[in-house]
């Protein structure tokens, strides 16, 4: 049956003002050119309700019941793994029988939607515990001692970006909670490897690094980009340099390097890289290289060449400012950190 067109206001008020006025249904009807079924329902609706109105419709009830909604959502909630015909398969030997975009809707009004899961590294609860303890340790350090801290770390840049991904059901802002990423080992593959560094007040240098790195030509790279880029970023005497715990950095003859060079070093726990803001801005490299599209691996450096020196010095600035945001978020989170 098609559907009829919608009655305007006015028409339906003017039943009212000829039932008002002693009408019959069947001359009101054929005054207005309408059936006599259809004004008796409107002047039934203003009898009942005193209004001719539209009245909240209902809907079609729920397909899951809200039964069937907690079951889905706690199973979810313990393994945000489940796919969509994992569900169906439960609801339907519950005696449910659902559609996937009827679990997705369900899930989505309970705040759970469906994204990729992130790639982070394998915590430990040694890990974890040595994240809280530097969280709790810089908490109240006042915002100027993280402006005088040059950043640093290693990124790769593939030239086709990750083909492989996992979904996962989560809620907002929980997309490094563990049970929603996947392990990954550092630098596992990869088609160009680079070295960078940054402070609040803009990107220091980045270059590539062609070799296999050890401790020395790790120092290699300190000697020839880590002073000129503190002159770069005209930073204050007395400044901190921040790297991971690699085994590289912690060698002893870098820790010797660092020391006859007076360089302060900032302690860092392990396995934290989103700890570090650089992170964010290798992100925003990413993204950026992403849409030149480049077709091979020297197009790809000099695109990350020309791209990370574009990156505005306010990004820089407020990575910096919200940093103590970043550490609380690790005490929130029990040790672990949200994205920021």
């Amino acid at each position: 049956m098609a559907k009829t067109k919608e009655l305007s206001k006015d028409t339906r008020n003017k039943m009212v003002d000829l039932h008002q006025a002693g009408k019959t249904e069947s001359a009101t009807g054929k005054q207005l050119g309408l059936t006599k079924s259809t004004v008796g329902a409107i002047i039934r609706k203003w009898k009942t309700y005193k209004t001719t109105d539209n009245l909240p419709r209902s809907g079609a009830p729920r397909k899951i019941s809200p039964r069937g909604v907690k079951m889905i959502t706690r199973t979810v909630s313990k393994n945000p793994r489940t796919t969509r015909g994992d569900l169906v398969n439960d609801l339907q030997r519950a005696g449910t029988k659902v559609t996937k975009p009827t679990i997705s809707n369900t899930l989505r009004r309970q705040g759970l939607k469906s994204c990729s899961a992130r790639r982070v590294p394998l915590l430990k609860p040694v890990h974890v515990q040595a994240l809280l303890k530097c969280a709790r340790e810089h908490l109240d350090d006042p915002e100027e001692d993280w402006e005088n801290v040059i950043w640093s770390d290693e990124t790769k840049i593939e030239l086709f970006g990750k083909n492989s991904t996992r979904r996962v059901w989560r809620t907002k802002n929980a997309e490094l909670h563990p049970k929603n990423t996947i392990p990954t080992v550092k630098h596992a593959g990869g088609n160009i490897m680079l070295w960078g560094c940054f402070s609040a007040k803009r990107p220091g240098r980045l270059i590539r690094v062609k070799e296999r790195k050890n401790g020395a030509m790790y120092r290699e790279i300190l000697s020839e980009n880590l002073l000129p880029s503190a002159r770069v970023l005209k930073i204050k005497p007395g400044w901190v340099f921040q790297h991971d715990n690699d085994p590289k950095h912690t060698a002893r003859a870098t820790k010797e390097w660092l020391r006859k060079k007076h360089f302060k070093v900032l302690e860092w726990p392990s396995q934290s890289p989103g700890l570090n803001p650089i992170e964010n801005l290798w992100r925003e490299l990413n993204v950026r290289v992403a849409q030149q599209q480049p077709q091979n691996i020297t197009a790809l450096e000099e695109i990350c060449m020309d791209e990370w020196a574009k990156i505005p010095a306010r990004v820089c600035e407020n990575l910096v400012k919200i940093y103590r945001k970043r550490l609380t978020s690790v005490i929130a989170n029990k040790g672990y950190i949200t994205k920021y």
